[in-house]
C-alpha cells in the first residue's frame, strides 16, 4: 500500500506530449515492490492508448534510478498470493510498449534498474550513476531478456564479463558498453532528457508509432522466447535453494 507519508511510489506527469514517470521510493532505492510493478505497467498501457501522448521518460527520485526488485518482499510468498508477480506483469508491456521510451538514469542501476535499459529507445544516464547486475551472487540468472539483450549491446564477451564478474558500470563505461546514448552533467540530465522527449512529442502520431513498432518487431519473438527461458532457469534455481535449505 502507498504509505501516506512517503506519497505515491510512482510520480506522473503529462505536458508536451510526454508522459515522465519517476520511480518514488527513495529511501528503498526506488526497488520495484509489487504496487510499483503494476504503477508503472498501467501507467505505460494508458500512455500507449493516448493520442495526446507520444513518448514517455523514466526515472526515479533521490540517490538512485533503481535498485532492482525489493528482495524483502521477494522472500515473502504471501504477497504474490492474490496476484501475480509484478515483474510478470510489466514486462510484457515494456516489450509491447509502442511508443518512444526514455530513461533518464539519475544514480544506481542495480538488476532491472539495467536490464530495464535495454528495452529503451534513448537512455541518458548521470554522470555520477553507476549500474550494476549482481544475479549469479544472488544465486539467479539474467532477467528482462538480458541474456539476449546485452550481447547485442555490449558484444557477446563484453556482456559475459559484466553477468560473470558483476562490476560497477561508471557511466562513461555505460555509454561504451551501448547501454546509453550520452552521459551528461547530473544537472543536465533532465533538461536534456526532456529536451529530447519534448521534441519527439511535436512528431506526427502515426509515422512516430508505426516506426517505433517495425524496430521493436525485428526482435519482439526473440525477446519473449528469450525472457522465458530466463523465467524457467530463474525457477530452478529458486527451487533449488529452497530444496538446499
Amino acid at each position: 500500500m502507498t504509505d501516506p507519508a512517503a506519497g505515491p511510489v510512482l510520480l506522473v506527469e503529462d505536458a508536451d506530449g510526454v508522459r515522465l514517470l519517476t520511480l518514488n521510493r527513495p529511501d528503498a532505492l526506488n526497488a520495484f515492490n509489487q504496487e510499483l510493478w503494476y504503477a508503472v505497467a498501467e501507467q505505460l498501457e494508458d500512455a500507449s492508448a493516448d493520442d495526446s501522448l507520444k513518448c514517455v521518460v523514466l526515472t526515479g527520485t533521490g540517490r538512485a534510478f533503481s535498485a532492482g526488485q525489493d528482495l524483502g518482499e521477494m522472500a515473502d510468498p504471501s504477497v504474490f498470493a492474490d496476484q501475480e508477480p509484478g515483474y510478470r506483469r510489466l514486462m510484457p508491456v515494456v516489450e509491447a510498449f509502442n511508443k518512444p521510451l526514455l530513461a533518464a538514469v539519475n544514480g544506481i542501476g542495480v538488476g532491472i534498474g539495467l536490464t530495464v535499459l535495454l528495452h529503451c529507445d534513448l537512455v541518458l544516464i548521470a554522470e555520477s550513476a553507476r549500474l550494476k547486475v549482481p544475479f549469479i551472487s544472488l544465486g539467479v540468472t539474467t532477467e528482462a531478456s538480458a541474456s539476449l539483450l546485452m550481447p547485442v549491446a555490449m558484444g557477446r564477451q563484453r556482456a559475459m564479463e559484466v553477468l560473470l564478474t558483476e562490476p560497477w558500470i561508471d557511466a562513461d563505461q555505460a555509454v561504451a558498453d551501448g547501454l546509453a546514448l550520452r552521459s551528461v552533467p547530473d544537472a543536465e540530465l533532465m533538461p536534456q532528457t526532456m529536451e529530447l522527449a519534448r521534441h519527439i512529442g511535436t512528431l506526427p502520431l502515426a509515422p512516430l508509432v508505426a516506426t517505433k513498432e517495425v524496430v521493436r518487431d525485428a526482435r519482439a519473438d526473440a525477446v519473449r522466447l528469450a525472457r522465458g527461458r530466463e523465467d524457467a532457469a530463474f525457477e530452478r534455481l529458486v527451487a533449488g535453494m529452497l530444496g538446499d535449505g
